[in-house]
C-alpha cells in the first residue's frame, strides 16, 4: 500500500493545520449531547493525529481511531494514550459497535484504498449504519465541486519555524477529481528534507450524499457548519441518525 501523510506531512499537518478539528470539536459535542449521546464509544473515521480523539476524550467519551497514515497514527497515540487507535483504511477496517462515528475534515472524499471498488460510501455508510447503537448518529462533512474555478490552477506555500509546505491544487470539473500536489520542508538538524505526495480527491454533490445516507437508512440534517465553526467554501457537513 502507498504510504500517504509520511513522517514530514504528518508532522506539518498536526503543527500547522489543527484548527479544523480542534474549532469543530465543540460543535460536534454538542451535536451528540443533543442527541443523547454523552458517552460511549465514538469512531474516529480518518482520525489523523488525533487532535479530535483528544477532545473527545476530554470530553468523557472513548474513542477508537482508524487512519491509513502510520505517522498519523504514532502522533495520536501520543497524544490521546487512553484512546484506541489502528493503521487502515476505514473502506475495509471492521467498525466496532458503538454510539456515534465521525470524519472530520474531507476524510470520506480522499481516493486513497489501493481497492476503486472498495471505495464506495454506500457500502461505508451501511457498515456504520450496522455498527451504530439505536439512536446512534454518523457526522462527517465533504468537499462539493467548486473548489477552484475552471481552468486555474492555484499556487499557495505555509511556513512554520522548521517547515515549509508548498501546495498546487487544480480540480478536473468532467471527473469531479480534486488533485493537490504537495511539497513539503522540514528541517532536519542544519538542513531541510524535501518530500513530496499527490492527493486525488473526488468530489461530491451534498444532495447526491444526502440520497446515498437514505438508501441505508438514516435521518440527515444537512449543515454549513459544526456550532461556531464555518466550513470552508464549498463543503457541507452532515448528521446521520440511526432511528430509536
Amino acid at each position: 500500500m502507498k504510504e500517504w501523510y509520511k513522517d514530514d506531512l504528518a508532522y506539518i499537518h498536526d503543527v500547522g493545520y489543527s484548527n479544523y478539528a480542534l474549532k469543530s470539536a465543540p460543535g460536534i459535542i454538542e451535536i451528540l449531547n443533543r442527541s443523547g449521546i454523552r458517552d460511549g464509544l465514538v469512531v474516529d473515521l480518518g482520525c489523523g493525529s488525533g487532535l479530535s480523539a483528544q477532545e473527545l476524550t476530554k470530553a468523557n467519551y472513548r474513542v477508537l481511531g482508524i487512519d491509513i497514515s502510520q505517522s498519523m497514527i504514532e502522533i495520536a497515540r501520543k497524544r490521546v494514550p487512553d484512546a484506541e487507535f489502528r493503521v487502515e483504511s476505514f473502506f475495509k477496517a471492521e467498525i466496532s459497535p458503538c454510539h456515534a462515528v465521525i470524519s472530520i475534515s474531507e476524510c470520506f472524499n480522499y481516493l486513497f484504498d489501493p481497492d476503486p471498488e472498495r471505495q464506495r460510501l454506500v457500502d461505508l455508510f451501511d457498515r456504520i449504519y450496522n455498527a451504530l447503537v439505536s439512536g446512534g448518529v454518523l457526522i462527517f462533512d465533504i468537499a462539493e465541486p467548486g473548489q477552484i474555478a475552471p481552468e486555474i490552477t492555484t499556487k499557495g506555500f505555509n511556513e512554520g519555524d522548521d517547515w515549509i509546505v508548498l501546495v498546487e491544487k487544480n480540480e478536473d470539473q468532467k471527473q469531479g477529481i480534486l488533485t493537490r500536489r504537495i511539497i513539503t520542508f522540514r528541517k532536519v538538524g542544519e538542513h531541510y528534507r524535501r518530500d513530496d505526495e499527490v492527493h486525488h480527491q473526488q468530489l461530491y454533490e451534498a444532495t447526491d450524499i444526502a440520497e446515498k445516507l437514505r438508501q441505508v437508512g438514516f435521518q440527515i440534517e444537512i449543515v454549513r457548519s459544526y456550532g461556531q465553526y464555518n466550513l470552508p467554501k464549498a463543503h457541507a457537513a452532515f448528521i446521520a441518525r440511526k432511528s430509536v
